[in-house]
């Protein structure tokens, strides 16, 4: 398996209508993502990437969207995701349409996004499938140069480890679009064969594990123990006091 993290710096498109069919993309995104938005609420809502900018975000409740990246028409903060300038636990959600395909480090830009995340913030992240008809791209050399060709494709399961390392629960992935060429990617084949699409979207929620333990079960869980001065308990069922050998009783 190739290393997630490569010294090649990528130069992301900054609107998909630079991709081949790229606005069918964005169209088939933002029906899978309408049903999800809905149910997102909080005060932020950060769009990283330019190609997170583009995507309609009107259906969700969350009415402060800020869109970031280095460089862009459509953004309102110039950064560099792997080091966003926003506090820890100060975003509500997140989405990456179509970023880690164009980063060098995934792995930095999911834990920069765990860092920024509330307890409990949605993680939205869109992909390019390998096990698909522009996987097989990849592959033609001719190709391999060209969008979206050149970006990174990793794998569904491969990104459920990264987030499962991080303790986030996926709530909804599913692939689609499985002939690109076609407006609706092939209804059916995205029907029944939703494995094969070129594209892959995943829905997931950050956990937070409790640091204290409940007190009742704490209770239940531990022993009683005796409290003992100068010795414990063990110690004056095994040891004996033992009389001076030339103590006498005192006669009558």
């Amino acid at each position: 398996m190739k290393p997630a993290r490569i010294p090649d710096n990528f130069i992301s498109p900054h609107h998909w209508g630079q991709l081949p069919w790229g606005e069918y993309y964005r169209e088939a995104l933002e029906n899978q993502l309408r049903p999800w938005l809905g149910k997102m609420f909080g005060f932020h809502l950060l769009k990283i990437g330019n190609l997170s900018a583009e995507i309609d975000t009107s259906a969700c409740a969350i009415s402060h969207q800020v869109n970031v990246a280095l460089q862009g028409p459509l953004l309102q903060v110039n950064a560099d995701p792997l080091h966003l300038p926003f506090a820890a636990k100060s975003v509500d959600a997140c989405l990456l349409a179509h970023t880690l395909p164009w980063c060098q480090d995934p792995h930095g830009l999911l834990r920069e996004a765990d860092r920024v995340l509330i307890d409990d913030g949605w993680l939205i992240i869109s992909s390019f499938n390998p096990l698909s008809l522009l996987g097989l791209g990849k592959s033609v050399p001719f190709l391999r140069k060209r969008l979206p060709y050149s970006s990174r494709m990793f794998t569904p399961m491969r990104q459920f480890d990264w987030l499962a390392l991080l303790n986030f629960e996926v709530m909804y992935q599913r692939g689609f679009q499985v002939l690109p060429w076609h407006k609706q990617g092939g209804k059916m084949l995205s029907t029944h064969l939703p494995a094969l699409g070129c594209m892959h979207v995943i829905v997931a929620r950050k956990r937070t594990l409790p640091l204290t333990l409940n007190p009742q079960k704490n209770r239940k869980a531990k022993s009683p123990i005796r409290s003992a001065v100068g010795a414990t308990r063990q110690y004056h069922e095994g040891v004996k006091p033992s009389r001076p050998a030339d103590s006498r009783h005192p006669q009558e």
